[in-house]
């Protein structure tokens, strides 16, 4: 059974640091996406990064330069390093994964994933 379990997040004020962090199990091939999605309330869900564990990976514009990601060797967690928060940036966020099927990129389109977690909340204040 695939499980994505969240921690991290928080309260900070702009301009400050947080970092979330995102543990699957359950997964029994080595090849996923996983993503960091986040949704402020009366919004979409967005993608905010999506990696691949064979390589690759996409960022949303509005947090290129401010957001940097990691993996471990094993590609089952997925660190999120939020600096230079704004405001903006609050929303409940999101760990998502899915099985990457040979020559396929990674989505970043909510529909796409079936496995998430529980979410976790970063609340920015200015």
């Amino acid at each position: 059974q695939v499980q994505l379990v969240e921690s991290g997040g928080g309260s900070v004020q702009a301009g400050g640091s947080l970092r979330v962090s995102c543990a699957a199990s359950g997964y029994t091939d080595s090849r996923r996406c996983m993503a960091w999605f986040r949704q402020a309330p009366g919004k979409e869900r967005e993608a905010v990064v999506v990696v691949s564990t064979s390589g690759g990976a996409y960022s949303a514009d509005s947090v290129k330069g401010r957001f940097t990601i990691s993996q471990d060797n094993a590609g089952n967690i997925l660190n999120l390093q939020m600096n230079s928060l704004k405001p903006e940036d609050t929303a409940m966020y999101y760990c998502a994964a899915r099985p990457q099927p040979p020559l396929t990129m990674c989505s970043a389109r909510a529909s796409d994933y079936k496995n998430w977690g529980q979410g976790t909340q970063v609340t920015v204040s200015s």
